[in-house]
Parts: C-alpha cells; sequence; structure tokens
C-alpha cells in the first residue's frame, strides 16, 4: 500500500549515508594515496582521477540498490526529476542567481579592502585539476551525480525522521565529513584549498551549511524537485571559477550566504522546523 506521504517511503537513512561514506571513502583515500606517487607522477594521476569518479558514482548506485524494488520510490523520483509544473519563477530565479550574486558581491566588498578588480576577468582557467577528465566536464557532471543521491534518496531519508532545520544540519555535517579524503588527491580542488591555509579549509567546510540551508529550502519550496538542487549546485562551482576570487572574497562570500540563510528560517520558520 503506498504511503500516504511519499516521504515515509524513505525509510533507511542509516545505511544509505553508511554506504554512501564507507564506499568513496575507500576509493578516494586510494586515489590520494596514487595521486603522490613521484614516479610517472602524470600516470599515476589520470588513475587517481579515474578512481575518484568512480568513488563519487557510488552513492548513487546506492540509491539504485536501496530502490530496486521499490515502484512508488521510483516513479516519486521520475516524477520529481521531470516535473517542471511546481517551479514557481521567483524560485528558479534564486536557484540561478544566490551563489553567482554571492560571490559578484563578495568580490565587490573586497575591493574595499584593497584587493584587485582583477578578480571579476573572466580567464578560461581553472583553480584545480581533474586528470583524465576535463574541469568544466566535472563543474557540470558532479553535482549532477552528487544531487541525482543526495535529493532523490538522501535528503528525504533523513527528513522522514527530522524537522527540516535539523535535516540540513545533519546533511551538512555529513557533506563536510564525505569530502575529507578529496583532500589527499594531489591537485585537486579540496586539495588546493587545505594548501592555502587552514583558514580556507575551514571557510570550505563551513560554508556547506548556508549552502545546504538555501538549497533544501529552495529544494522543498518547489515540491521536492531534483532538478533545482542540480542547478544551484552546478552554479556555485561553475562560477567560483569563471571568474577569479580571491580566497578571502570566498570567505566573504560565505558570510553573506550565512545572513541570507539565516533570513531564510527566520522568514519560513514553520516549513524548517514542524515535524
Amino acid at each position: 500500500m503506498k504511503a500516504k506521504n511519499p516521504i515515509q517511503q524513505f525509510n533507511r537513512p542509516v545505511l544509505f549515508y553508511t554506504l554512501s561514506t564507507l564506499i568513496p571513502w575507500s576509493f578516494w583515500f586510494a586515489a590520494g594515496y596514487i595521486s603522490q606517487i613521484t614516479p610517472y607522477q602524470d600516470k599515476f594521476l589520470q588513475i587517481a582521477s579515474l578512481l575518484s569518479f568512480i568513488g563519487l558514482l557510488t552513492p548513487l548506485a546506492v540509491v539504485f540498490a536501496l530502490t530496486a524494488k521499490h515502484t512508488n520510490i521510483k516513479r516519486d523520483i521520475t516524477t520529481r526529476l521531470f516535473n517542471f509544473s511546481d517551479i514557481k519563477p521567483v524560485y528558479f530565479l534564486l536557484t540561478c542567481l544566490i551563489m553567482p550574486v554571492s560571490i559578484m558581491i563578495g568580490q565587490a566588498i573586497s575591493l574595499l579592502f584593497g584587493y584587485s578588480s582583477d578578480q571579476f576577468i573572466i580567464t578560461g582557467n581553472f583553480t584545480f585539476s581533474s586528470g583524465i577528465f576535463p574541469v568544466w566536464f566535472l563543474l557540470i557532471v558532479a553535482p549532477v551525480i552528487e544531487e541525482l543521491a543526495w535529493h532523490s534518496y538522501g535528503t528525504d531519508s533523513l527528513r522522514n525522521r527530522f524537522n527540516l532545520f535539523n535535516v540540513c544540519l545533519i546533511f551538512a555535517l555529513f557533506w563536510g565529513i564525505w569530502h575529507i579524503p578529496l583532500s589527499t588527491i594531489r591537485d585537486y580542488y579540496q586539495s588546493n584549498v587545505v594548501n592555502d591555509g587552514l583558514i580556507y579549509g575551514l571557510n570550505f567546510l563551513v560554508s556547506i551549511f548556508p549552502f545546504v540551508i538555501l538549497m533544501n529550502w529552495l529544494y522543498y519550496k518547489t515540491n521536492r524537485n531534483i532538478l533545482i538542487a542540480i542547478i544551484f549546485h552546478i552554479t556555485a562551482g561553475l562560477f567560483n571559477e569563471l571568474f577569479a576570487p580571491h580566497p578571502d572574497s570566498k570567505i566573504i562570500q560565505t558570510i553573506l550566504l550565512i545572513v541570507l540563510a539565516s533570513i531564510v528560517v527566520v522568514r519560513d520558520k514553520e516549513m524548517f522546523f514542524k515535524r
């Protein structure tokens, strides 16, 4: 019998998050070790990038495994992926604009502290490498793969047990931990952030919390639309690489996102705190 509330069907969060952590970690720590091998370093980095991509795919594979025998869940996921009628224009615009506008405002504020206006130049260069995969490919494909896992099953499995605010905090904490092994892979984004300095590594982890709050707010405002989460995630990485923001501008962006996320939570308290 189909559950009255579709979210009630997503009832295996512990298994989902355990597998979605341990399996990618095994690939990513292996990739990190291989990427640091100095002889034939470029060849080993290519192998590492392949291992890291396999790790990226595993949470989605976990979703397929958990939903294989559940027709209602698969139907629900498919409907939410291709449902455009429940997306109000205002939420679509916010999805597309929050991340690029926030980084541009962050860069503009940094000018007041003497940072260069060159941050606004579209250089066409990237701040990290990705082995056998073009960077632009990962900037688009990685968010698609991730959100097809996080917002097809992961987020709703938590929402089945907690209010939305706690869901955001739990998932943001998980997501930060989930990324940690990527910092061991030579010349990857997370690795370069850590190499820039402790404060920038901490900023990356802190920024996840307002980012998740805003993304999940848009996700539920559009009737659990997975495409909204995908677009929001893509804009975050794409525009931070499209421009050349100073790492300190990203800290300013994090502060702006915290302010915006706080406003959203206060204005929509019932949505975030109602069980």
